[in-house]
């Protein structure tokens, strides 16, 4: 672990490798667990107001949680989460004709109709960040369904930071980002 400003960061985001194999997991991520994507409390009103535009770019499964549950729901840790479709399929997941998960936020999104890509903890996976009250612990967050994407990254030779990094400039900034290169750098030495 090393600190970068208020950041305690785990080594594992240099040191493994990660790039998502789409056709390998068909999105799995996005449909398997126990709780929805984690949420801060900006979020949480971005998605009540981008619901009218998302809306058309769901599954009517998803819409039918949505509008009984609400666009973001709190967990029984009291987190903040996307709400899940029978405790399975993320609310906002949708499917391409390979069946293949994708996330309808990020459809609406890419056709131009909100400015908003997803929640953030979605773009960085497989990072995983906890935010505490001095500081946030950034880690890599191991998941067998994501074996393909640790063979792809390995065989591309993607350490984790580098496949995440536009998320984690849009969630640290650019300075974080390029200290974190200069960690990167030093460590792999």
């Amino acid at each position: 672990m090393f600190q970068l400003g208020k950041t305690i960061v785990s080594e594992d985001i240099i040191e493994k490798d990660f790039v998502c194999n789409l056709s390998a997991c068909k999105g799995a991520c996005c449909i398997d667990g126990e709780a929805g994507a984690p949420l801060d409390e900006e979020e949480t009103k971005i998605l009540e107001e981008i619901y009218p535009k998302v809306k058309p770019f769901l599954r009517k499964e998803g819409i039918a949680v949505l509008e009984k549950e609400g666009t973001w729901v709190t967990s029984e840790w009291d987190e903040l989460e996307t709400p899940l479709i029978n405790g399975k399929d993320c609310a906002y997941v949708i499917f391409d004709e390979r069946k293949t998960a994708l996330c309808g936020i990020e459809e609406a999104y890419n056709s131009g109709e909100i400015d908003w890509k997803k929640p953030v903890s979605c773009h960085l996976y497989p990072i995983r960040v906890k935010d505490y009250s001095e500081f946030a612990a950034v880690n890599y967050h191991k998941w067998e369904i994501c074996d393909d994407a640790c063979s792809l990254g390995k065989e591309l030779q993607v350490p984790v930071y580098k496949f995440v990094k536009q998320a984690l400039v849009r969630k640290f900034g650019q300075n974080w980002y390029d200290e974190l290169e200069k960690v990167a750098e030093k460590h792999l030495e």
